[in-house]
């Protein structure tokens, strides 16, 4: 059993957002293949999807990114679930929007969804599906929170619905593969020739993790 984790913010406001990658991923895994209705549990949202040789749990913690760990760790814990048999989806900065990545463990490298995640199941050893969204572009004044928690811009929104199929087919790979043998396949066939991205002057500190927000959505 694999617990498969896609990371946002719960309410309507947030529902297109970039930080919001996470939960798109995995609604449309559900729709693909068929899950079973997510019910609320584990302060978050959860289904069953059965596989010819494999479950997986899928989970969308609505405990603000911040907080993600609260679902996550409850929801290991009760099905028994290893570290390394957690997979989570979330939003990258440090990758050119529309690309993926998988990485098996590593730090958090600024991203509050994730950094919870690690300190709540105390180990940093479960799978990510690494979506990219870019870095804030050349000119940019606002926070980082304020690039990461609005919508995609208008040509990535038309790929989107690829972006998101193909991030859930990195999902069923690791499911049917093991993780190392999706990670070879995948990490290549998913790369997207894009030439890299301007990126807006370095603020002091981390460019890379957006601002704490309390309990919010950052």
């Amino acid at each position: 059993m694999l617990l498969v984790v896609g990371l946002g913010n719960p309410e309507r406001e947030y529902a297109s957002h970039r930080h919001n990658v996470g939960f798109m991923v995995v609604d449309e895994l559900a729709r693909a293949k068929g899950a079973e209705p997510f019910r609320s549990k584990f302060s978050g949202e959860i289904a069953r999807l059965r596989l010819p040789d494999e479950e997986l749990l899928l989970l969308k913690p609505m405990t603000y990114m911040n907080e993600s760990g609260r679902s996550v760790g409850p929801a290991a814990g009760f099905f028994r679930i290893a570290a390394a048999d957690v997979i989570v989806i979330h939003d990258e900065l440090d990758l050119p929007a529309g690309q993926i990545r998988l990485k098996q463990g590593g730090g958090h490298a600024g991203h509050n969804g994730v950094r919870s995640i690690i300190s709540c199941l105390g180990s940093a050893d479960f799978g990510r599906v690494r979506v990219g969204i870019g870095h804030p572009p050349a000119g940019f004044r606002a926070d980082v929170a304020d690039y990461v928690l609005a919508p995609f811009e208008p040509e990535i929104r038309a790929e989107l619905p690829t972006i998101l199929r193909n991030a859930a087919q990195c999902v069923l790979d690791i499911a049917t593969r093991g993780f190392e043998a999706a990670m070879k396949i995948r990490n290549t066939k998913l790369s997207k020739k894009r030439p890299a991205e301007p990126e807006a002057p370095a603020a002091p500190g981390n460019p890379s993790e957006p601002k704490q927000h309390g309990k919010g959505p950052g």
